[in-house]
Parts: C-alpha cells; structure tokens; sequence
C-alpha cells in the first residue's frame, strides 16, 4: 500500500482537530453571508434569509471539516448540523408565538382581568375579564376528566390484562378510530343526541360530553402503553402467591404504572382544555357567571378569545390576547405538573 493511501486513510479515521468554538463560528458567518445574500437579492422575508443562513451553515461546516477532518468527520457534523437546523425550524414558530402571545397578553392581564367577567361591559368598551370563562373551562374540562378516567383506564386495563379475541380487536380498532375524529363531529354528534333528539339545551355539560369523546382515546392508549411496560415477572409472581388476578392488578400493575398514567391523563386533559368547535355548538357562550355545568350557556377561554377576536375593537383583542395568555400558562402548568408527577413515580435505583 502506497503512502499517499495509507495518509488519505489515516486523515478520514483520525479524531476532530477543530476547536470546540468552530460551529459557532460557522454559524455566525453563516448568519452574516445569509443576511448579505439576502440583501443584495433584495429578499424582504426574514424566513427566506433564514433559510439561506441554515443552508450555509450546513454547507460551509461539511466543507471545512472535509478538508481539515477528513470525511468521515465531516459526515459526522453535518448530521449534528442537520439535527440543530431540524430542531431551530421546529423551536422557532413555537417561540414566536409565545413571545407575541405574552408581549400582547400582558396589556391587560391582571388581578382585575383574572376576577371579573364582562357583565354589562360592550365589546368595544375597556375592562371587563375572564372569571366566567376560567370557571366554565375548569368545571368543562373536570366533568370531562370525571367521565373519561375511569371508561380510559378500565379500556386500557381490559385490552392489556384480559383482552382476547374479536371484542379486543374490535374495540382496539374503535380506539384508533376515535384517535382520530375530529374536534367538530364530536360536537355534532353530542348536537344531535343531547340537544336535537333529547332537548337537554346548550349546556357545560354538553360540552363535557363532547370533550370526553376526544379525551378518552388518548388515555386510553397512554393507558395502555403504560401497562404493558409492566413487567410479567411482576404478575406472575403475586399470582404464584395464590392473589387473585383483580387483586393482582389493582395491588401491583396499577401502583407500578401510575406515574404514567397520571402523566398520560394530565397530557389528555391539555389537548382536550384548548377545544372551540365543541364548545361554539354546545355550550354557546355567555357574558355572566355561570355556575351550575348543567343548565343554560356557559363561557369557556377558547370560546371567550374566539369572540373577543370577533368583535374588532382594541379593547376586544387585549382582552383576546390575554385570554390566550392565560390559557397557554394552564396548559404549560398541566404539562408541568405531569412531567412532576412522572419524576416522583419514577423507579428509584441505587448507586
């Protein structure tokens, strides 16, 4: 073998010789060449110069690590530098819209705003607040979670622990239906039944309904997932010590897989607290307290932002924006609690 390949071998199999600060600096020329590129073409969008810094960015660190580096290291950083671009195209959006979200939302958020309801205040008048709203979106979204619960995790238990034949097939395949219904056919379908055919009215509770249809899938298969990573030696144990099967699971796979199924519960009742459609058909909307979930229209904070919006005036979107503030903080606080939850349920091992 000649020298020349014996060098070319060793440079594509030796460690990184670039500084720790490389990528940063590819990035920051990168963001500087994008922005000069982007200028003289004369590109106004801030998105397309972006673009262009991440194409660079990729571009130029595969370049100088191949000459440097090698190529097989040079592959390995341009799969690190996909990987960030991946992930800042995917963190972007989402910072965007908290940072609009909360540079608006705070106009108005305050100790007054988060105690008060409309009442008699206009829609284009200031003041007013979302007292109406939190309760109705906390007793919607608590019936929901009251009715979805228990159907959810005895599904899931039923499927994992005895599910055998056509029924768990059936039922199975019901489940991934159900994962995928749309938000407004489960408040049609909840329209027809409770209000067209029983005459119930627009009500909380119908709402309740609604939102349980899309809820239960989803603790259904979290459910799920969490039951199955119980292991069979666990089982197969406590049955060998004469317990019954019922006993077995209520006493070993349920306290074993609780923290996730609390985890998979909290996640369900965010996805379900954000819902309009449902709550546009069946719970319509009202500018006062309503207290009591089963008689006449109540408010919810996705329908409360969805009107204020509506309305067209200044004071109608601070109090819109606000609105979607404090809902994005219950969700965040839900997910919190969830991953708090998961953490403290978690298996301690040793050292």
């Amino acid at each position: 073998m000649s020298n020349a390949t014996l060098s070319a071998k060793r440079s594509s199999l030796r460690g990184a010789t670039l500084p720790k600060w490389f990528p940063w600096a590819v990035a920051a020329g990168s963001l500087a060449l994008g922005y000069g590129i982007s200028a003289a073409a004369g590109l106004d969008s801030d998105i397309q110069w972006a673009l262009i810094a991440a194409v660079l960015f990729v571009v130029g660190s595969y370049a100088v690590s191949a000459k440097i580096e090698g190529s097989r290291q040079a592959k390995d950083r341009t799969a690190t530098s996909l990987v960030w671009v991946a992930f800042l195209l995917a963190v972007t959006p989402l910072a965007s819209l908290l940072w609009e979200t909360v540079e608006r939302g705070v106009k108005v958020l305050d100790v007054f705003f988060l105690t008060h309801s409309m009442g008699v205040v206009a829609d284009a008048e200031p003041g007013g607040g979302i007292y109406h709203a939190m309760l109705g979106t906390l007793e919607q979204v608590g019936l929901a979670a009251l009715i979805s619960v228990p159907v959810g995790v005895l599904t899931a238990i039923y499927l994992v622990e005895y599910g055998r034949g056509r029924l768990a097939k059936a039922v199975t395949f019901f489940v991934d239906v159900m994962t995928g219904i749309p938000s407004i056919v489960a408040g049609l379908f909840i329209l027809s039944l409770w209000v067209l055919i029983l005459k119930m009215g627009p009500s909380g509770f119908a709402g309740s309904l609604a939102l349980s249809i899309l809820m239960i899938p989803v603790v259904v298969r979290s459910t799920e997932e969490m039951l199955k990573l119980v292991p069979n030696e666990l089982r197969e144990a406590s049955l060998a010590l004469g317990v019954p099967k019922w006993r077995t699971i209520l006493k070993v796979v349920l306290p074993t897989s609780i923290g996730g199924i609390i985890t998979g519960v909290m996640l369900a009742i965010a996805r379900i607290t954000g819902e309009t459609a449902p709550v546009l058909l069946l719970v319509w909307g009202t500018d006062f307290i309503n207290a009591n979930p089963f008689q006449d229209p109540q408010e919810s904070l996705p329908m409360y932002i969805y009107l204020q919006f509506g309305a067209g005036s200044d004071a109608s979107h601070d109090r819109a924006w606000a609105a979607a503030l404090t809902l994005i903080a219950f969700i965040m606080i839900l997910n919190l609690v969830a991953r708090g939850i998961a953490r403290w349920k978690a298996p301690k091992t040793g050292r």
